[in-house]
């Protein structure tokens, strides 16, 4: 929306509009009187008739004929008239001096001279404003630009063109006689003409001439016929010339240059066009130069004759200089140009005046401004082609497409400018009576169709209104024309009615009949004082020689200036059909938009009544005649005081009352002046210009002073004085009635209202009862029963009655509901019907309203309490609010307690607000208090919530600190996620340093609890890589991998990082040397499979624990580690704390080792003892049964399909043959393994394969050990060469047959084993030791080579000497000799294959169970740990005929172990086995090799009586 220019027009507020029903619309008066107390705080109104109240137009068109007032709108205008009255004064003043006034152009636009005048004066005039330098201020005010030196033009203008015109005001332009002498001896002064600067300022070519108004003239004079009557010029015209020329008259025969007793101007000179040039004197300026320069231009050749010096300067005296001289064309006097002030420059071209006669024109008293009637004579139809030709060709549009808007600021516009004159006419006050009104009237000429006749009667009827019963004027009996006769108001565009109040402060009402709009604007009757105040501050000149100024109806005010001192200005748009209603001594005024018809009358109702008398007074004091009599007026209706209705009865009673006290007061003041004469006169009977005071202009009714000698002149009473000279005794006391006369009247009318009066007196006494005093509605309910019942026409007090009665019942109703609980529906505007509570201020005002009502309300102190509850819950809740941050739950209880108070209470939204913010600030302080939880999410979260909630310091500084809070926990979050992810990774010290700041911070940060881990585990990983070092320790691989595997998922630079991932990666290299070193091409085994001795043995080689066994384990105090796989071993290595643990670990595995060979190996002997189907068993490595050439492993002794095998690689067999299952490394010799522990050594590293190879390395050399051991104690070969080359062995090798076996019972053919394998007949325990462990280790010696050819060799040849035959499967059993002579089949029954036997039997092959007898409990010791400590057993040499003989009671000699190899082993409780031999002796079951199953269950004899005896292992 555009913002409005600064001076452009503001429409003011719309007036009330009503639109009655048909019913409201049958009684004007009773319409008017309902709608004025909402229509009279406008002052106007606008009623819309019911849409079918369309009266017809009766006015008679082709009779109507009116001349209108010509109306020039910038001359309507206040304050436009006082600045064109000042510039005609100023035009004038030029004019009588000779000189056309030109108002000059500042700054592109016409300079305001009243107003720069006005400034000057109000800055202390041209002399101080110069002395004080106010010109830049005062041009500011004028609102020029500051910066652009508008003020010296300012001071230029004025200087020229006001300052004389002032000076002439002031009466300073005659100099003093003391003057003259001074400037005649200056005259003398040929110097100073050198001094004198002339003036240069000269008329602008821009300046605009100014044509004076010349109002008197053309308000007495009638205008020529040709002038237009509409016209639109400007008033401002640029001329060439800057002198005035008179019509008739050149200027060269008109110098008025010094008249001559009749004599004239000899030899005129050429013509000169000299400007205007008014007194503009600077500092240092002399008169004398104006005398100067009026010689040198002017010297004339005159007559010798003395004549001249006849006439003399009246100012100086002096008839010198005599070409200076100046005759005024008014009265022949002389004066010098430069005797005047201020002094002419030159001598004026036209006529001029002396300063006498100038201030005697001058001060002749204006004229009252008025309007000038039009030169023709117009028709209805005449008229509106002027007018509709002059909008159209003014806007340039069609008259019905201008807006009303445009029009309105368009003439506001005009009416304020000064340099645009637009004039129109108004056909205003044309009298109904003579051409007929624009309603139908009875007996008209106009003929009414029959549907049309209703608006004969209607009281809307504006010819029946004013003379309707309930109307005043019915009792003013003379035919008004304008109050009781409507007038007729024809308009055009422009035209306007200006600002006034209705004759005697009366009602009226207008009637648009046809046309466009009329726009109207209106003050309140209240206000009537205020606009006359303003208006006579802001053109006080008009009033001052006009005080009835605003009664001519000739000035109008914008009514923008009006509102902004404070009057209020309401205004509408009167359309065709509607009627406009101003209230009593309402100002209106307003313009019509166009072409139309409008009719208008006056009309008085009873509430008029006291407002008639006051405006008497106000006329008289305004010496303003009255239309009518209102003391008349009254008399009358007193005389009629029987017909009279109650309540006008009694409205006249009051004011016959008042007029009755007054003229008592008047007649006994005369008395008492000395007035005796009287006598009774018919003033009714006498017109009313007859009869009105002298002074005052009041119409005389009651009583008037008269004088002989003023025959025909009368005063009032109030102007005694103003009479004439004549003594008061002189006078004359005029009266209608006496005093006697009218009590009577009085009584009369008293006497008819008396019943309204007593009504009234209740009515009066109730309404301003006091609290205590206050009556029951029932009672105001009875009083308006009681107005209906008698039949009171409607007034004031009954409109008031009633409206307190509605008011107190609406109250009441309204109480109850509030007191029940229940709401009372309001309508608002811009929505639709909804329920609302009341708010406090409501309540309050309801409250109030309830105590103020004239009648007292029982609900009144029920809601005075209610009320009080409201007050304490908004004391309690401003206390609430007040705190900083208020409790959650206080609110919430008050926010309870407000639900029982059925009021809209302003605090419950902010209540409810605060119980948001206190709920968040309290899942504030409860998330602040639990940092764990405070996650970023969360802190997000409660943000989110605090940003929807209102604003308030709590909140703010909780979201400040929670922002600050959020911002420091993303910056460490982000921080410490890159600390984290840093790549290289930051020192222990940097994450140390960033954690103590995030110590600080309460909240759930995930990635700063990363960091803090990550350094909780830098250190506990630092320690534990220095722990690794403590004490020599050397640790574990295992602990080493895990301990660089911890440490690469610490995301910190660890110092000791690179090296231990060195060193595991030397490690790593090393294990690939040593798996090169033993493993075979794609070997299915693991380095330590194959370096640990062997834990787990194959399924035809288990036996399972017999539950004698199982509980002799579990009631073992002793808690050993399982053994059972690779991995328990690998586990147990990796535990042991030292080396040594690790060997005694191996050394058990060893032992499980030997005891699981040595149980395959005779299960394997075993199954080819077999005499029953061999397809139950498994051989090789295939499920088929053995058939023809089956290899048989060395070490377990079973048998292998040649196919199925790789063969020896040796043919000659030199090497013992071994199945892929125990052969599974390359077994390299010990040269090679050897720098594989010392290069290990060298890591300092401990690993479950470094362990084993270790403990391999230590078993090798123990075992070469044992070796040169037995082969000295036997006697055995040394040399393979010798073994290999024996006659024995080459026989055997070439020409002994391999053995056949057959299956008995079976059809298939026999297999014979294709390799020689040592023989186990005969073959004592301790060499069969010697060669299964030196076939167990996983290195290649020469010493294994030389026992298994010496063993081949012996044995071979032994069996060659004593069985030369075939033995076959079948027939074994029947074979058997009870005698038990030796044989194959006897020694096939040795006691190893007896436990095979069994072991077969129990595993139920053969399905059979024997039993037998337990082992004494001897056969196990167990001897405590510290008595093993201190015994020392010094172990024996083998011998194959030692026979040691143990002393049994000797507990020293049981402790020691007589094994050769004893490894001493340590712990709580040692497991000792009993040899089952010759010897009896005990050995610890571990250097033995016997498991505690094994012990339990089967017979030992130990290597010496194995020797000694005979005897194979059982």
């Amino acid at each position: 929306m555009t913002q409005p220019r600064p001076d452009e027009f503001i429409p003011p507020p719309e007036c009330p509009v009503f639109e009655p029903s048909w019913e409201e619309f049958a009684d004007p008066f009773a319409f008017i009187n309902k709608i004025r107390p909402i229509a009279e705080k406008t002052g106007i109104c606008k009623v819309r008739p019911p849409p079918d109240w369309q009266p017809p137009f009766a006015c008679d068109v082709d009779r109507l004929h009116f001349t209108p007032r010509i109306q020039r709108l910038n001359e309507l205008e206040a304050q436009t008239r006082v600045k064109l009255n000042f510039l005609d004064q100023i035009a004038k003043f030029w004019e009588l001096q000779g000189c056309t006034l030109k108002i000059p152009h500042v700054e592109r636009k016409i300079l305001d001279l009243y107003q720069l005048n006005k400034l000057v004066i109000d800055e202390g005039g041209f002399d101080t404003v110069c002395r004080e330098r106010r010109w830049t201020k005062i041009a500011l005010k004028m609102g020029f630009a500051p910066g652009k030196a508008v003020g010296s033009h300012l001071r230029a203008h004025y200087e020229r063109i006001l300052y004389p015109y002032n000076l002439f005001q002031s009466g300073s332009n005659l100099l003093a006689p003391g003057l003259t002498s001074k400037l005649m001896r200056l005259v003398a002064d040929p110097n100073l003409e050198k001094c004198v600067q002339k003036p240069t300022l000269t008329n602008d070519a821009k300046d605009k001439e100014y044509k004076p108004h010349d109002l008197a003239q053309r308000q007495s004079v009638q205008p020529a016929e040709t002038c237009t009557p509409a016209r639109r010029a400007k008033r401002m015209r640029t001329e060439g010339g800057g002198v005035k020329k008179e019509p008739g008259e050149p200027c060269e025969n008109r110098p008025n240059l010094r008249r001559r007793m009749g004599s004239f101007v000899a030899k005129p000179e050429p013509e000169k066009e000299v400007p205007v040039q008014v007194k503009q004197e600077p500092e240092g300026r002399s008169v004398m130069s104006e005398v100067e320069k009026a010689k040198a231009r002017y010297k004339k050749n005159v007559p010798a004759m003395s004549i001249v010096d006849l006439y003399v300067c009246l100012v100086c005296g002096s008839g010198s200089d005599e070409d200076r001289l100046l005759l005024c064309d008014g009265c022949d006097d002389s004066y010098h140009t430069f005797c005047l002030i201020p002094p002419l420059h030159d001598v004026p071209k036209g006529d001029w005046r002396c300063p006498k006669c100038l201030a005697q024109e001058c001060s002749r008293p204006q004229e009252a401004f008025g309007f000038e009637q039009a030169c023709r004579d117009y028709t209805l139809r005449t008229f509106g082609d002027m007018a509709d030709s002059f909008k159209s060709d003014y806007f340039n549009m069609p008259v019905h497409m201008v807006p009303t808007e445009l029009v309105e600021k368009e003439f506001w516009r005009l009416v304020s400018t000064i340099e645009e004159d637009v004039t129109v006419e108004y056909g205003a006050d044309i009298a109904s009576k003579e051409f007929g009104s624009g309603f139908p009237i009875k007996n008209g000429k106009f003929k009414l169709a029959p549907e049309d006749e209703d608006y004969l009667n209607s009281g809307w009827n504006l010819n029946n209104m004013p003379v309707m019963d309930p109307s005043v004027l019915t009792h003013v009996t003379a035919d008004i024309c304008g109050m009781k006769l409507p007038w007729l108001y024809v308009g055009m565009c422009f035209s306007s009615f200006c600002w006034h109040i209705e004759d005697h402060w009366s009602y009226s009402i207008n009637y648009l009949h046809w046309g466009e709009p009329k726009t109207w604007y209106g003050a309140p009757g209240y206000a009537a004082e205020q606009l006359e105040e303003v208006m006579k501050k802001l053109a006080p000149e008009l009033f001052e020689s006009q005080p009835d100024l605003l009664h001519q109806l000739v000035t109008i005010m914008n009514p923008n200036i009006l509102m902004a001192y404070g009057v209020p200005i309401y205004r509408t748009n009167q359309c065709a059909g509607e009627f406009v209603i101003t209230f009593p001594r309402a100002y209106h005024s307003g313009f019509n938009q166009g072409f139309n018809f409008a009719e208008a009358v006056n009309f008085c109702t009873v509430d008029w009544m006291p407002l008639g008398r006051q405006c008497v007074d106000h006329y008289r004091m305004l010496h303003r005649y009255c239309v009518f009599s209102h003391d008349e007026m009254v008399c009358k209706m007193a005389c009629k005081a029987d017909t009279l209705d109650v309540v006008l009865a009694s409205a006249v009673q009051k004011d016959m009352a008042i007029m009755i006290r007054e003229e008592r007061e008047l007649r006994e003041n005369i008395r008492k002046m000395g007035v005796v004469n009287s006598q009774p006169a018919q003033y009714d009977l006498l017109p009313d210009e007859e009869r009105q005071c002298a002074r005052c202009r009041t119409t005389c009714y009651l009583s008037a002073l008269t004088c002989p000698c003023s025959h025909g002149a009368l005063v009032c009473l109030h102007h005694v004085q103003d009479l004439c000279s004549c003594p008061v005794n002189c006078y004359t006391l005029h009266y209608k009635y006496t005093l006697d006369d009218l009590y009577p009247m009085m009584k009369a009318i008293a006497l008819r209202a008396e019943s309204y009066n007593d009504w009234a007196s209740h009515v009066t006494e109730i309404l301003e009862a006091k609290l205590d005093k206050k009556k029951s509605l029932a009672e105001f309910r009875a009083l308006i029963e009681e107005s209906e019942a008698k039949a009171f026409s409607d007034n004031d007090l009954l409109r008031q009655l009633r409206l307190v009665t509605q008011d107190a019942e609406k109250c009441s109703s309204v109480a109850q509901q509030l007191l029940n609980g229940k709401r009372k529906t309001r309508f608002r505007s811009g929505g639709g019907k909804s329920q609302n509570q009341l708010t406090v201020e409501e309540l309050k005002s309801f409250v109030r309203q309830l105590y103020n009502l004239p009648c007292s309300i029982h609900q009144a102190p029920l809601l005075k309490e209610l009320l009080n509850k409201v007050e304490d819950f908004q004391q309690h809740s401003e206390k609430v609010l007040a705190e900083e941050v208020p409790s959650a739950a206080e609110i919430q209880g008050l926010l309870d307690s407000s639900g029982e108070l059925d009021v809209a209470l302003p605090e419950v939204p902010m209540l409810r607000e605060r119980l948001e913010q206190a709920r968040w600030l309290e899942a504030v302080r409860g998330a602040g208090a639990q940092p764990a939880s405070l996650s970023l999410d969360a802190m997000r979260r409660l943000i989110d919530q605090g940003v929807g909630l209102p604003p308030h310091a709590s909140v703010e500084k909780a979201m400040a600190r929670l922002q600050e809070l959020l911002t420091v926990s993303e910056h460490w979050e982000d921080q410490a996620r890159s600390l984290v992810k840093a790549r290289p990774r930051h020192s222990l010290e940097t994450l140390e340093a960033a954690l103590q700041e995030v110590e600080n911070i309460p909240a759930y940060l995930p990635n700063c609890l990363l960091l803090k881990d990550a350094v909780s585990r830098a250190k506990e990983w630092l320690q534990d890589a220095e722990g690794l070092q403590l004490g020599g320790r050397i640790p574990v691989l295992d602990t080493l991998s895990e301990l660089v595997s911890r440490g690469r998922s610490i995301p910190i630079h660890l110092d000791p990082l690179p090296r231990l991932e060195a060193l595991v990666s030397e490690v790593q290299a090393w294990k690939e040397c040593a798996a090169k070193t033993f493993l075979m091409k794609n070997s299915p085994f693991t380095l330590l499979e194959v370096l640990c001795p062997r834990c787990e043995a194959s399924a035809a080689g288990q036996k399972p624990k017999s539950k004698k066994a199982k509980d002799m384990v579990q009631c073992s105090k002793k808690k050993t580690v399982k053994l059972d796989s690779l991995s328990d071993v690998e586990r147990a290595l990796s535990d042991s704390k030292d080396s040594a643990s690790a060997m005694a670990t191996l050394g058990e595995v060893r032992l499980k080792e030997m005891e699981m060979l040595y149980s395959m190996r005779a299960f394997n002997e075993s199954k080819l003892l077999l005499t029953k189907d061999w397809k139950g068993l498994q051989f090789c490595m295939c499920p088929d049964a053995p058939v023809g050439a089956m290899l048989q492993c060395e070490l377990c002794r079973d048998l292998f399909h040649s196919g199925c095998v790789p063969g020896p690689v040796d043919p000659r067999g030199s090497q013992p043959w071994l199945c892929p299952l125990c052969r599974c490394s390359e077994r390299p010799p010990l040269d090679r393994v050897l720098p594989l522990l010392a290069s290990l050594q060298r890591l300092r590293v401990r690993l479950p394969e470094g362990d084993a190879l270790r403990y391999l390395i230590e078993r090798t050399v123990r075992w070469q050990h044992r070796v040169q051991q037995v082969s000295a104690a036997l006697k055995l070969p040394v040399a393979l060469e010798r073994a290999s080359a024996s006659p024995c062995a080459k026989a055997f090798c070439g020409s002994s047959p391999s053995q056949e076996w057959n299956g008995s019972g079976q059809s298939q053919a026999a297999f014979y084993i294709e390799q020689r394998c040592i023989p186990l007949q005969g073959l004592s325990s301790e060499l069969e030791q010697l060669m299964v462990e030196g076939l167990l280790l996983q290195v290649t010696l020469p010493e294994t080579q030389k026992l298994y050819h010496v063993l081949l060799h012996r044995l071979s040849a032994q069996a060659a000497d004593g069985t030369t035959q075939k033995h076959h499967a079948q027939g074994r059993g029947q074979a058997q000799n009870e005698d038990g002579h030796c044989s194959l089949k006897r020694e096939a029954v040795s006691s190893t294959d007896r436990k095979a036997k069994r072991r077969l039997e129990r595993d139920g092959m053969d399905g059979g169970s024997r039993c037998r007898a337990k082992k004494p409990q001897k056969k196990k010791m167990k001897l405590n740990k510290n008595k093993i400590r201190d015994s020392k057993a010094a172990p024996s040499s083998p011998s194959l005929t030692s026979d040691p003989s143990p002393s049994e009671d000797s507990e020293e000699d049981m402790a020691l172990c007589p094994a050769e190899d004893c490894q001493q082993p340590e712990g709580d409780e040692v497991d000792w086995v009993q040899c089952d031999g010759s010897c009896n002796q005990w050995f610890h079951q571990v250097c033995v090799g016997v498991s505690p199953e094994l012990a339990e269950k089967e017979d030992y004899i130990c290597v010496n009586c194995t020797v000694k005896d005979g005897h194979g292992r059982k």
